[in-house]
């Protein structure tokens, strides 16, 4: 771990102690996520209400640079060149580092018509079922660890050799049982609940950020 990771972590702490009660399952979802990235993989990330808000916040945060520029590599950037000739440095200049995430509840099209031809609860399943591998991770993000749609999304997940990582709150419910790492905060009502997961996963991704493009 470098050090601007491990200064990182201990910011979320120092401003939120209340999460030392989290230290670990934090801990063990961002070597999940690591791995993932350092092995080719993608994240997908799925919630409900509030919460699929928080997944396209957090796919934000890793496509493009979050605390970092994530400068093209040389090797990219000579790809480029090759290609495009003179027409390159633009995009040699503008585009940055991404982290591969896909965020399962802007798919309208594929959501709507699964829910509409067969079942709702499954639609995220469906979409895990078709864009997972081994090795992947799927996030998901229920205040209340209840949510069906998430739980099928987890099952498929383990089914496919992808892992899965619930950001919650209460017990964790159903969801918390069926996750290879729960980070269940320390509030019940959703809101407190939500307002919790924000510095998780932006302590997630800043991580994340540091150890593969610092």
């Amino acid at each position: 771990m470098k050090e601007r990771t491990k200064q990182i972590f201990d910011t979320l702490y120092e401003r939120y102690p209340a999460l030392e009660c989290c230290r670990e399952s934090i801990a063990r979802a961002y070597e999940i996520i690591l791995n993932c990235y350092k092995n080719g993989g993608t994240v997908m990330i799925c919630g409900n209400g509030g919460s699929s808000a928080d997944c396209e916040h957090i796919v934000g945060e890793l496509m493009k640079g979050f605390m970092s520029k994530r400068k093209m590599t040389a090797e990219t950037a000579e790809q480029f060149k090759a290609v495009l000739g003179d027409g390159a440095d633009e995009y040699i200049e503008k585009l940055q580092g991404a982290l591969p995430a896909i965020s399962l509840v802007s798919q309208s099209g594929i959501q709507t018509a699964f829910a509409n031809d067969v079942d709702p609860a499954m639609g995220y399943a469906q979409q895990v079922y078709g864009y997972a591998r081994k090795g992947d991770v799927v996030i998901g993000i229920s205040t209340s660890g209840g949510a069906k749609n998430v739980l099928h999304a987890f099952n498929t997940a383990k089914v496919l050799g992808a892992s899965s990582v619930l950001l919650s709150g209460g017990t964790g419910g159903v969801c918390a049982k069926a996750a290879d790492v729960a980070i269940i905060v320390p509030e019940k009502e959703t809101y407190k609940v939500q307002e919790y997961h924000l510095p998780v996963y932006h302590c997630l991704c800043a991580v994340i950020e540091s150890e593969m493009f610092e």
